[in-house]
């Protein structure tokens, strides 16, 4: 007769489950050694149990599929809650297996005792204990349904000691693992909603990763009202292609006239965006449609709250709108983006090729010109966010994933590892950020032992570039940000993968290609200027009061790579005045 183990484990590989990302140890090892008896299912040795939750999170995040990752009693599974909270905030469908101490022992103080089925609750939407074997199945299935149901984060506590018993009854349970079906708003809201839109004289529209899967609707419904589009990080990859309404990006990384748009509107419609930043949104005049229920009304006070998939919801109010005909807001906030981008693009072209050290942007623009044209992209926190808003072409087959929600640091490299093991016939690209790499560099490790394909391209200023502008920008002297300079390249190679650092910008070109055309790991370390993004000429007291919006307004004034080409063919359709 099968362990609890073996049938935990049969039934993962029964849900369509290829993989398990941890570090064996302990109260996990008969687990361990179920993967290893299962055909149809491997062990993923990571360097550090963080790597395993960020990696199951991007698996999640491109294959639309259960992961799974799994850490020891006590220290081990602690070390999953950060890349959980990732995973929870980026709706990953992701089940983390923390095995615990001898069930005898649960609260006598024991040693490597913490209370798993507790701590994971804050980052999770579901978190129990399987104190017994009868338990396991019926929790196993819950913990899996709940994650792919609710988009987020499953935790299934269990006992090593309970692991290893007989499983009372035989067999695997099938469990078949349902998304939720779209859901349309009741017809009396979508009523209200055309009347509001054909109400206002200038409408904007705001997208954000809740808008995946509904480009086409989006634009069908700009061009109906005549209305700007902007959109949030998250939102990118979904609306900034083939969108002849964009006026970019808003929040701390935002450029063009997005912030304007908004705030000039009589009528914003936020669609799929639970946008945290609510100074930047106008705080009245505002229509939200959201499939989570929770996220209506929570950042800014509602005209109209509409629970829906969004793609639903504007194929059920189209029907219904009158439309706009005066372009004249619409065309005026298209030149006023291009101008916005055209102020600043000058400075971040002329002669980069010669610039030493490398302008960070003209290699991001590289990056974004040599990478396949589906590749997925993971990008760190802090200027990897800046890099991947302004230089990375979306084109409706590429990915753009990062701790965009939990900011998390160290999320590139994990993240790139579940990628590429979840599809490894994609380019998967690593923009990695030397602070954010040096935190989880042992899984460079993980990348060689398991000859994994990740392209890591690493922008080493030997700074911790974002927090110097913070404090910068808040009138503060930057100190703690500067790091020793560190060979990471170096490193890369004395791990076994093929590795080059590039201090010529003329070389960089080449670099990457070699990089890329590589089969196996590769990385190349490009130093990088630490004062790539300047303080502006003028900073005001409110600035300096509110990083936020100085940051979104002014700060973050650097270049926006093929952004201009976008506008500047966005503009062909408006009218000189």
């Amino acid at each position: 007769m099968a362990t609890v183990a073996e049938q935990l484990v049969r039934t993962l590989r029964e849900a369509g489950v290829e993989r398990i990302y941890g570090i064996v140890g302990d109260s996990l090892n008969p687990i361990v050694d179920a993967v290893r008896r299962t055909d149809g299912i491997e062990w993923v040795h990571v360097r550090h149990e963080e790597t395993a939750a960020f990696a199951a999170a991007a698996e999640a995040q491109v294959t639309g599929k259960l992961a799974v990752c799994a850490g020891s009693c006590g220290p081990g599974n602690l070390h999953l809650i950060n890349g959980l909270f990732d995973a929870h905030r980026s709706g990953a469908p992701v089940l983390a297996i923390a095995s615990h101490i001898p069930s005898a022992q649960v609260g006598t103080g024991f040693f490597q005792e913490t209370h798993p089925d507790r701590l994971f609750v804050e980052c999770s939407h579901f978190s129990e204990l399987v104190s017994q074997p009868e338990q396991m199945p019926r929790l196993l299935r819950i913990a899996m349904q709940t994650a792919v149901g609710k988009s987020g984060v499953s935790v299934l506590t269990i006992p090593g000691d309970v692991s290893e018993r007989r499983a009372p009854v035989p067999g695997v349970e099938r469990v078949q693992l349902v998304k939720p079906s779209p859901t349309i708003p009741p017809a009396d809201q979508v009523t209200e909603l055309a009347r509001l839109l054909d109400s206002g004289q200038k409408v904007m529209l705001f997208a954000g990763a809740g808008a995946a899967g509904a480009h086409d609707e989006v634009m069908a419904l700009a061009e109906r009202l005549a209305a700007p589009v902007g959109h949030s990080l998250g939102g990118k990859e979904w609306i900034q292609y083939d969108n002849p309404y964009d006026v970019g990006m808003s929040g701390l990384l935002g450029y063009g006239a997005c912030y304007d748009a908004m705030h000039e509107a009589d009528v914003v419609v936020l669609l799929g965006t639970d946008f945290p930043y609510d100074n930047f949104l106008p705080q009245a005049r505002t229509i939200q449609i959201d499939i989570d229920p929770a996220h209506l009304g929570r950042r800014t006070p509602l005209e109209l709250a509409l629970h829906g998939d969004v793609k639903e919801t504007i194929k059920a109010v189209l029907p219904l709108l009158r439309g706009h005909t005066d372009r004249t807001f619409l065309d005026r906030m298209l030149r006023e983006h291009v101008r916005r981008l055209e102020k600043v693009v000058d400075a971040y072209t002329t002669r980069s090729e010669q610039h030493r050290p490398i302008h960070p942007e003209y290699a991001a623009d590289l990056v974004d010109e040599l990478a396949d044209e589906d590749a997925v992209f993971t990008v760190d926190t802090g200027m990897g966010n800046v890099w991947a808003a302004r230089y990375l072409t979306p084109n409706g087959r590429r990915r753009v994933i990062g701790s965009f929600r939990h900011g998390s640091m160290a999320n590139a490299l994990p993240h790139a590892i579940g990628a590429k093991l979840a599809q490894p016939e994609r380019q998967v690209v690593s923009i990695s950020g030397d602070g954010g790499l040096a935190m989880l560099m042992g899984d460079l490790l993980t990348l060689s032992a398991y000859d994994i394909g990740v392209k890591v391209v690493l922008f080493n200023n030997s700074t911790l570039g974002m927090v110097k502008l913070e404090m910068l920008v808040d009138g503060l002297p930057d100190y703690g940000t500067d790091q020793v300079p560190v060979s990471f390249a170096a490193i890369a190679e004395a791990c076994g993968i093929h590795s080059v650092r590039v201090e010529d910008p003329a070389r960089i070109g080449d670099a990457l290609r070699k990089s890329f055309d590589h089969p196996g790991p590769s990385l190349v370390e490009l130093v990088t200027d630490p004062n790539a993004l300047s303080i502006p000429p003028k900073i005001t007291g409110e600035m300096v009061r509110g990083f936020a919006l100085a940051a979104s307004k002014t700060v973050l004034n650097g270049g926006v790579g093929k952004m201009i080409d976008m506008a500047r063919s966005n503009l062909r359709n408006a009218p000189r005045p």
